[in-house]
């Protein structure tokens, strides 16, 4: 069997091709299909399927979707589709999709150019390119999908192309590719990574006014359509034109000494200011902004850590705090700030090698001159920021190896990490826990947002908002964009619709803001891993479903059916991941956000394991009696 997505979706098998004509089963294919020999819950089938929104039904929905499914593929196709709770998955080979087949191509080729075999990298890179028929997923009818999965494609895809061009460009092609660039270039004419090619692409063949004319007329389309200037790379690119034409037009002012290397003599060494903007005021971590700017713009001593690590789950206000403080203290980094998306908590994290290219061309090193390993990269971002000055932010890191490659040595330079782990095998680095807003500091936040007159109007309604966001400041920007939105609508009527915790979830999203897949990504990384001999996704089901007061571990070591020892294993590990929080020695306490995404699992998975017999080992209680362990437990002694 044959499975294509980059295009329209097509099914052959045995040489024929398959129709699926059901729009919502084509939906479930192509999900399944990109997440191949994965299981996919049933709950995200049902977020692809309708948008965001599902029924009631759509656990059983999905499952008649599945079989009809199944049916349509036919015996050899339909076989593969396996049921494994809490969804279902398709074993597919590599070979036997599109995408699969662009990977492999990928990776040979990243084998051939690290070997120095440049023109054979080209050619897989060229084959892998062929296969992307039209835009991917166009006829799979879901908005969601092809936001999330589409626009991952889609990068994926200009990626490739850039690379592909890199390489051409590297083995003097730069006339030979100038026709495809320009068609990139109309595609995509704010895409700055392909516009920088081609005007070094037009720059070598001859064409430098053309070139700069092309800058010129990005330029004035990026201020006019994103309100922003160029960025370092194409602004690079830009001055290697100018004083090309500056050395032609003066040949006589032409240097004698050799060039100097990148990084030395004066205007050849790009000053990268790379920080997003920063949401000065919308923090309310005004004690931990002041600590912060403390560590950063302290001179240089040998008590003085070079990398601060900010940790906190997700939506806590980390990005946000670390930005704020990189622009507060910018001018004290006179070389530059850099600043680089992770992806850790992804289910792609951004490899340190790929980041270090980025990295090297912002600072200026020509995009064909950038070392093909990942040592040699480490070597030349080292000696490139050796001795000087420079704040590097690192956002999302998913673990210290993603984050070793880029720790200044002695110097002045700094280097800020954000990751929802705590890196502490990262060595000689400061940590700074962010905790969620007590209740005045979530107050504060909405004020902030929504104006001071809406919070005073109705202050007591504005307590309740601020309480029912549980101190996590991404569900107060969420709650608090919607009342912005919404002038005639009063904050008790957004409180009661935050106080029902079914819906909760679903009122703290806005735009491509939204707090459940922040406790996604962190259940994900808990749901199949056993601590003590308990599954976490079923131990962090029961104690949301049936615990809601701070308890300690013999509580949950009742309801877990293990030893208070164990349940305290049980119990730090969903700390760590940021699904149950501390709440003083020896107590835990999990937020009500947390909660309600327990429940919605424990509805798509079914309770976990409860056992709250003294004496006795875990079991099974019956679906249909969600309240067993409750009453068992009092019965044992009662939540302490």
């Amino acid at each position: 069997m044959e499975i294509s997505l980059l295009g329209p979706l097509v099914v052959r098998s045995g040489g024929h091709e398959l129709r699926v004509s059901a729009p919502r089963q084509r939906v479930v294919l192509a999900t399944l299909v990109l997440n191949a020999n994965k299981v996919v819950p049933v709950q995200t089938l049902a977020r692809f399927v309708w948008d965001g929104t599902p029924p009631p039904s759509a656990t059983a929905t999905i499952r008649t979707y599945v079989m009809r499914l199944r049916q349509s593929l036919g015996p050899h196709g339909g076989s593969r589709i396996i049921t494994r709770a809490p969804g279902y998955l398709i074993e597919m080979e590599e070979d036997e999709t599109d995408l699969g087949r662009f990977q492999a191509l990928r990776r040979t080729a990243q084998s051939l150019a690290e070997g120095g075999a440049l023109p054979q990298a080209v050619e897989q890179l060229r084959a892998a390119l062929a296969l992307w028929r039209h835009e991917p997923l166009m006829d799979v009818p879901s908005h969601t999908l092809q936001e999330l999965e589409g626009c991952h494609l889609e990068k994926l895809y200009l990626q490739t192309c850039t690379w592909r061009v890199d390489l051409d460009l590297a083995l003097g092609r730069h006339a030979e590719i100038l026709p495809e660039l320009w068609r990139l270039g109309r595609e995509h004419p704010l895409h700055e990574g392909l516009i920088g090619r081609l005007m070094l692409a037009l720059s070598r063949s001859g064409q430098q006014t053309e070139a700069l004319d092309l800058f010129r007329r990005t330029r004035a389309a990026l201020v006019d359509q994103l309100g922003a200037e160029p960025g370092t790379e194409l602004r690079a690119v830009q001055q290697r034109i100018l004083r090309a034409e500056d050395e032609l037009e003066h040949p006589s002012e032409r240097r004698q000494e050799p060039p100097a290397r990148w990084g030395e003599g004066g205007p050849r060494w790009p000053v990268p200011a790379q920080l997003p903007p920063a949401t000065a005021g919308l923090t309310a971590r005004d004690r931990e902004l002041t600590e912060l700017v403390r560590l950063l713009g302290a001179e240089p001593a040998a008590q003085t850590p070079t990398t601060v690590v900010l940790t906190g789950g997700g939506g806590i206000g980390k990005t946000a705090l670390a930005v704020q403080s990189g622009h507060l203290v910018r001018d004290r980094f006179p070389d530059g700030q850099l600043y680089v998306e992770l992806e850790g908590s992804s289910r792609r994290p951004v490899a340190p090698g790929e980041i270090l290219a980025g990295l090297l061309v912002g600072l200026g090193v020509p995009d064909t001159a950038v070392p093909a390993s990942l040592a040699g990269r480490i070597a030349l971002f080292r000696s490139l920021t050796d001795g000087r000055r420079m704040l590097v932010v690192l956002d999302d890191a998913q673990n210290a190896a993603q984050v070793r490659p880029f720790v200044p040595g002695t110097g002045g330079s700094r280097l800020v990490v954000t990751s929802r782990n705590r890196l502490t095998d990262l060595e000689g680095a400061r940590e700074m826990a962010l905790e969620p807003l007590s209740e005045a500091g979530a107050l504060d936040l909405l004020r902030r947002i929504v104006g001071r007159r809406r919070t005073e109007l109705e202050p007591r309604a504005a307590r309740q908002v601020a309480a029912g966001c549980a101190g996590l400041p991404l569900a107060v920007r969420i709650i608090g964009s919607r009342i912005s939105a919404r002038p005639r609508r009063g904050l008790a009527d957004v409180a009661r619709r935050l106080g029902d915790e079914q819906r909760l979830l679903d009122e703290l999203e806005v735009g491509d803001l939204a707090v459940r897949p922040v406790l996604e990504s962190a259940y994900a990384t808990t749901r199949d891993r056993t601590v003590a001999g308990i599954c976490l996704g079923g131990a962090f089901r029961v104690l949301g479903t049936e615990v809601r007061a701070p308890f300690g571990r013999e509580t949950a070591a009742a309801l877990l059916g293990c030893s208070p020892d164990g349940a305290e294993d049980v119990l730090d590990a969903l700390v760590d991941a940021n699904l149950l929080r501390e709440h003083d020695q020896g107590r835990y306490l999990m937020d009500r956000l947390a909660r309600a995404y327990a429940r919605e699992r424990t509805l798509v998975e079914g309770p976990g394991v409860r056992a709250v017999r003294p004496g006795s080992g875990p079991y099974l209680l019956p679906a249909a009696d969600p309240g067993a362990a409750s009453r068992a437990v009092a019965h044992a002694g009662g939540f302490r």
